[in-house]
């Protein structure tokens, strides 16, 4: 067959991206109903644990005593969990990042347990990571099945922006972070080929999670307005400061896995963790606890009922409780403890000169704490200009992401190799 016929024989590219279309909805929406229903069997078992619970005992419900023996609890619970279910519940939560590659479809049940355990329990961890690994073993399972001739990275592309669009409420932050990795990747078309099939996806994730809960990431700032000469200074000194934290918590990662896997036995090192969970938790309040997005909307709506160093400790305490809860073996992401950490920077900074506008000080410590804990430009610039919905902040931002970006370049990343050794 010569190269003319052959390349007739191929199908056009409007209808090879049309054939998609099906089976990325389906992707998202499947993805959000799982994340969806995660949520809320935590959310309902949270209300248990902290509500139910402690009226019942006449114990409060945020007390020191009750925080400390909660989440010890939760430590012990989760790591027996993790030795009675198939596979372990999955990898060391310390190897996995954002996008990995298929588990075992009988690995998915036991994470989505202890993932439940971990969010109730207060521990502070994110659903990203552990739903979006749930989403991609099960999007490729049904693949091979369903469609054994597609390839197998199609899958893993649909359910990451189906999950990642149902996180974050619109399918933008699902194409921005694959645009990281498919810029680059082999394959037919142009960019926005590769990105056809995942943006549907993500959009019906976002969609399928906006229709039942809503989710949003404002958090109602005041207004910024235009920015000011001394603005751009404030930007770059805070969102540095924010990489800098947030490159402390990186370089002691590590560390603090190797300790925890010193320990004999799995269920010791998540009982002590969840003890030392429970001891920051009495020092900082209990708004330092669980995954902290509602929480960093408690923080947020009143900038000025803290001082500076209240502020700052639960921002020091957050970030320790995130590589404590990420180390010891707890499932869970990274992305939405790190912006409490940030969120409660910024309003340190705010606090300390209060003439720096609100939003610019929280939205850039995000920025900077984001960069350093992901690695990811694009996610880590999103998020922070969705927390203030502002577009008049995104230039300044962008110039604040330089700095940052220079600092944190070429470091660790917050993920272990299998040997315990940082990737870089």
């Amino acid at each position: 067959m010569s190269t003319d016929t052959a390349v007739a024989a191929e199908p056009a590219p409007a209808r090879r991206l049309l054939a998609l279309i099906v089976p990325a909805l389906a992707v998202g929406v499947v993805s959000a109903l799982v994340l969806l229903g995660v949520s809320l069997l935590a959310e309902k078992l949270q209300d248990v644990l902290w509500e139910t619970l402690p009226d019942a005992l006449s114990v409060g419900r945020y007390s020191s005593l009750w925080m400390i023996v909660m989440l010890t609890a939760t430590g012990l619970v989760t790591g027996l969990a993790i030795r009675a279910v198939p596979g372990r519940a999955g990898p060391d939560p310390a190897t996995m990042g954002l996008v990995d590659p298929p588990l075992p479809p009988h690995v998915v049940p036991g994470l989505m347990v202890v993932t439940v355990l971990a969010l109730a329990g207060g521990v502070s961890l994110g659903p990203e990571n552990p739903i979006t690994a749930a989403n991609i073993a099960l999007a490729a399972w049904a693949g091979r099945r369903l469609a054994p001739g597609a390839p197998g990275e199609l899958w893993l592309a649909l359910a990451v922006a189906g999950t990642i669009g149902a996180l974050f409420g619109t399918p933008v932050a699902a194409a921005l972070i694959l645009t990281e990795s498919l810029a680059t990747a082999p394959g037919r078309g142009a960019l926005w080929d590769k990105l056809f099939a995942p943006l549907a996806a993500g959009a019906a994730g976002s969609l399928t999670m906006t229709l039942a809960a809503h989710p949003s990431f404002d958090l109602s700032l005041p207004a910024y307005g235009p920015p000011h000469w001394g603005d751009l200074l404030a930007a770059l000194v805070i969102a540095s400061a924010g990489a800098v934290l947030g490159l402390a918590a990186v370089y002691a990662f590590p560390l603090a896995h190797r300790a925890f896997r010193a320990l004999p036995y799995p269920v010791l090192a998540l009982a002590l963790g969840g003890l030392l969970l429970g001891l920051l938790g009495a020092l900082g309040g209990h708004l330092t606890l669980f995954k902290g997005l509602d929480e960093v909307k408690t923080i947020a709506a009143d900038p000025d009922g803290r001082s500076a160093a209240g502020f700052g400790a639960m921002a020091v305490v957050k970030t320790a409780a995130l590589v404590i809860a990420a180390t010891c073996g707890f499932r869970g992401g990274r992305i939405f403890p790190a912006v409490f950490t940030g969120v409660a920077l910024g309003l340190c900074a705010h606090a300390l000169v209060d003439a720096v506008p609100v939003a610019l000080a929280v939205t850039c410590s995000v920025l900077g704490v984001l960069l350093a804990v992901t690695g990811q430009g694009w996610l880590s610039l999103f998020t922070a200009a969705a927390l203030a919905a502002d577009m008049s902040l995104l230039p300044v931002l962008c110039v604040a992401s330089l700095p940052a970006w220079l600092l944190v370049t070429g470091r660790p990343q917050m993920q272990l190799r299998e040997d315990g050794t940082a990737l870089r």
